[in-house]
């Protein structure tokens, strides 16, 4: 996601990935707790003596979930590097940023086709890391956990199909890192800005002479959809989050228009 980086904290820890640097904030700890919570819960219940127990597990999702935004975020910047922008990565609250050292300037200089990349690029460096750890998986024979709607492709389900993970430790990993890896990517591929999929929208429109508005407006109607197929589902934080992103679409749509 591109959104308004948070301040800096003495709570942060910065680090160097790639050459990139990296900050993750002490909300980004918070927020994957409690994201992270009812899946470490219903793990440990379903694993009964087995199981770590919802710290731990808690602690393992910390670490799969960092990893996991951490490639998609580098996957962001290194699309940056590969046109001549560097770039810096920051995680936090609604997951991370990749930001151009030149961010007022950027998308003057890369072309709509060149933006197209940045935005699908780190979902799909995502999608990849997790589509290595199943084929992982596959290789020992194990069935790997693959969540909807990727289990409804054919060439997939094939994964579905082998041993059980007969290692606790091996099949915590597996869910926690392959299901949220997914989801995450395929969330931000959903065309509503500012998400990546929103900002690939608007770049393929600037292809065909079309405007912000308009990509805004589809992101008010693809966002009314899709909070409708959460609450449909019982997925109440996905419905919250969708209405609040088409809201603030459609304050965008009313401030440029009453601005002419």
């Amino acid at each position: 996601m591109f959104l308004q980086e948070p301040a800096a904290n003495p709570y942060d820890l910065e680090l160097r990935v790639l050459g990139f640097p990296l900050r993750v904030s002490w909300t980004f700890w918070v927020a994957a707790a409690v994201i992270g919570y009812d899946l470490a819960n219903g793990l440990d219940l379903a694993l009964g003596s087995e199981s770590f127990g919802v710290v731990p597990l808690l602690a393992i999702w910390g670490v799969c979930i960092f990893v996991s935004i951490t490639i998609h975020e580098l996957g962001h910047a290194i699309a940056f590097r590969r046109f001549g922008i560097e770039s810096r990565i920051v995680l936090y609250f609604m997951g991370g940023m990749a930001i151009p050292s030149r961010s007022f300037q950027y998308r003057q200089e890369l072309t709509p086709q060149q933006s197209m990349w940045v935005s699908i690029a780190g979902p799909l460096a995502q999608l990849a890391s997790a589509l290595v750890f199943i084929f992982i998986l596959a290789m020992f024979s194990y069935a790997s956990p693959i969540p909807w709607p990727l289990n409804e492709i054919k060439f997939l389900q094939r994964f579905s199909a082998g041993n059980p993970i007969d290692s606790v430790g091996l099949l915590t990993l597996s869910i926690m890192y392959i299901q949220p890896s997914i989801h995450w990517a395929i969330l931000n591929l959903i065309p509503v800005w500012p998400l990546d999929g929103g900002r690939f929208v608007h770049s393929l429109m600037q292809l065909r002479g079309g405007t912000i508005v308009m990509t805004l407006m589809v992101g008010v109607v693809v966002s009314a959809l899709v909070a409708l197929f959460a609450f449909q589902n019982q997925l109440s934080f996905l419905g919250f989050m969708f209405l609040i992103l088409g809201w603030n679409n459609f304050q965008a749509v009313q401030q440029l228009q009453g601005s002419r």
